[in-house]
């Protein structure tokens, strides 16, 4: 039987900004009727795994998103004195290892042409790999023979990799199923996105020259306690990792903390609105996940909505508990700012 963790939390952000859509205003969702506000599944991955929290936790194990590899393959053996077209040559044939590369003839740079066309997530073996054969190359001043090109590895040993999972479309041997959900967090109740109308004035300017701000413009913001969900299939992370339990463990602590105690960055310095979860309640066991958003398909009204929304969760468990039925191996724990009850290292302890 598969073992899941999952976790459902309740954040309550200030006004904020703190991810947007293409026209900049904060991004929402219809739901029960009501708009709410809303934070992309995205937006808090990246927030999480290019967090310090994250970092100093498994930062040995935290792969690299990019396309611009070979750009980095290219400098490293212009480092070591390859000349620039030879360069630009090994780098093309070990980039297009991890991805197919642009092919762009207008391209202002031939740099460019380095780009892979989407983005990749590298493990950080597969980077070492790669930069042990460029010092090969420079050392023995050639071009990479073919089998030294096979630098993709099926065991990836990356936690981001493992939890959040890769696609290639070009190499599909390499895939890795994500072994964590995200869903997107929304707000508990209805809110109506305002204008925060705002200026800028030069400081050198003279009130009798001129009294006038040299800019002027406009960003939305809004406010809402957030139910966020996430759900970490144990069993598969546990195969995406190599079967190292240690390292399971690890990553499991470190997502969970990460997802309580990390912010999105978005218009972080406009609003400084940074929050930890005051609610948590974190389920293990072999029963079919299911989320609690419909605790909340009815907005939340009135003056004490995260008390209202704390007694929404736990009702709502305990619903689809009786009707379903609540298997024996199923256990929980909660972490209740307000009230008091639990803490972090329990909760962390809990589901590691």
């Amino acid at each position: 039987m598969t073992t899941f963790i999952q976790l459902h939390l309740l954040t309550a952000y200030a006004p904020a900004n703190l991810n947007r859509d293409d026209t900049g205003r904060p991004k929402t969702a219809m739901m029960g009727g009501v708009e709410r506000l809303r934070i992309s599944s995205q937006s808090l991955k990246r927030a999480w795994r290019t967090s310090e929290t994250f970092q100093c936790a498994l930062s040995e194990y935290i792969g690299t998103r990019t396309r611009r590899f070979g750009r980095e393959i290219f400098q490293a053996l212009r480092k070591g004195d390859v000349a620039e077209k030879s360069a630009l040559t090994i780098a093309a044939k070990i980039a297009e290892q991890f991805g197919k590369l642009k092919a762009d003839k207008n391209a202002k740079s031939p740099l460019d042409n380095l780009d892979i066309e989407q983005l990749v997530h590298l493990s950080p073996e597969e980077q070492r790999k790669t930069m042990q054969l460029v010092e090969v190359l420079i050392a023995e001043k050639r071009e990479p023979r073919d089998d030294e090109l096979k630098l993709l590895r099926a065991d990836v040993q990356s936690v981001d990799i493992a939890l959040f999972g890769r696609m290639l479309a070009s190499a599909p041997g390499f895939n890795v199923e994500a072994a964590c959900q995200v869903a997107h967090a929304l707000g508990v109740s209805a809110v109506t996105v305002e204008e925060d109308f705002f200026t800028a004035v030069d400081d050198l300017n003279r009130k009798e020259e001129d009294a006038g701000s040299v800019h002027m413009g406009e960003q939305g913001f809004a406010s809402a306690l957030f139910y966020s969900y996430v759900c970490i299939n144990r069993d598969l992370l546990l195969d995406n990792l190599n079967h190292d339990e240690a390292l399971v463990a690890k990553t499991v602590r470190a997502l969970t903390e990460t997802a309580l105690t990390v912010s999105p960055t978005g218009k972080q310095n406009s609003f400084a609105s940074r929050a930890y979860a005051s609610y948590a309640l974190a389920e293990r066991g072999t029963q079919q996940p299911r989320a609690l958003s419909v605790a909340f398909f009815n907005p939340v009204r009135g003056e004490d909505q995260q008390a209202q929304a704390i007694a929404r969760i736990q009702q709502q468990q305990q619903k689809f508990a009786r009707v379903y039925g609540q298997k024996s191996d199923e256990r929980c724990y909660e972490m209740n700012v307000e009230s008091g009850e639990g803490s972090l290292q329990a909760l962390l302890d809990f589901v590691s």
